[in-house]
């Protein structure tokens, strides 16, 4: 028997947002749906870490959707995110420069993360909605232009739309479906070479081939070192291109004794034929 549970976070943003609050928990109660809330002060959270308001709130409902996950004994967490959501990302990743992992967009599933509206346009939700005579709460600064989210969303896409293609969304979602199956072919390839070029891991430590390594097409070296970064971290967070470039001129030189801090926690070091990527404890 499936079983659905409701996490609602209120991110103390808006006047609305307890009575946002308030509708969902009615909602659950009427439907017989178990219900779980948190109110954080994403504002206070965003300050605090010196982040965007947007990272904060990203960050504080990913951590409340885990907790009463564990809470529950849950499997999945299903987000709302739709197709326009999608072509809004890729954009945005688009603007800062991203590279092919940027250009895949949101996924329909990433660990336990599901998305079972992500091939629905944002029309044909609001359709649905109308059509069974649903009364969805609008979060009024969807509308406001002060982040760069609701900016793509609100003034680029409709701009486009209007004077370039008025099928932007399904042709940036054609786009997103091209780069995954490619992504997913180099990934592949990355994991392949990886094999051949690792000579010992641990929890804090990977040591590569560096003849090897240097052998390797600039694409897949690139690869590697984020594959690599995120066998030991999880993640690639704060790992940019000047990094990248840096541990691969660094493994040209060959220089002897020399090591590079991608960031605070990646250590660097090409010494006897050898590239060792180890965890920093600050």
């Amino acid at each position: 028997m499936v079983k659905i549970v409701v996490a609602h976070v209120n991110h103390m943003l808006r006047e609305e947002a307890d009575d946002d609050e308030q509708f969902v928990k009615n909602y659950c109660e009427k439907n017989g749906i178990e219900f779980y809330a948190k109110s954080i002060d994403v504002q206070n959270l965003a300050n605090t870490n010196k982040i965007g308001t947007e990272e904060a709130g990203r960050i504080a409902r990913y951590e409340f959707f885990d907790e009463v996950l564990r809470k529950t004994g849950a499997n999945k967490i299903a987000i709302a995110h739709n197709k326009n959501d999608k072509v809004e990302t890729i954009l945005m990743n688009t603007l800062r420069g991203s590279g092919m992992e940027g250009l895949k967009g949101i996924e329909p599933k990433r660990g336990n993360v599901i998305r079972p509206l992500i091939e629905c346009e944002r029309t044909q939700i609001e359709k649905y909605c109308e059509e069974n005579q649903l009364n969805p709460r609008i979060d009024k600064t969807n509308f406001e232009n002060l982040y760069h989210r609701n900016k793509i969303r609100n003034v680029v896409i409709p701009y486009i739309q209007k004077e370039f293609n008025p099928n932007i969304v399904k042709t940036v979602n054609r786009l997103a479906d091209i780069v995954t199956l490619e992504d997913e072919y180099m990934e592949r390839q990355t994991r392949k070479a990886y094999q051949e070029l690792v000579l010992e891991e641990n929890q804090r430590e990977i040591v590569i081939d560096l003849k090897k390594f240097n052998l390797q097409e600039i694409v897949i070296k690139s690869r590697l070192i984020r594959y690599i970064i995120k066998r030991l971290f999880g993640t690639t967070a704060c790992i940019e291109k000047i990094h990248i470039d840096d541990v691969i001129k660094l493994c040209d030189n060959n220089v002897g004794n020399k090591y590079l801090t991608p960031n605070r926690n990646v250590k660097v070091l090409v010494k006897n034929h050898r590239v060792y990527f180890s965890v920093i404890t600050i």
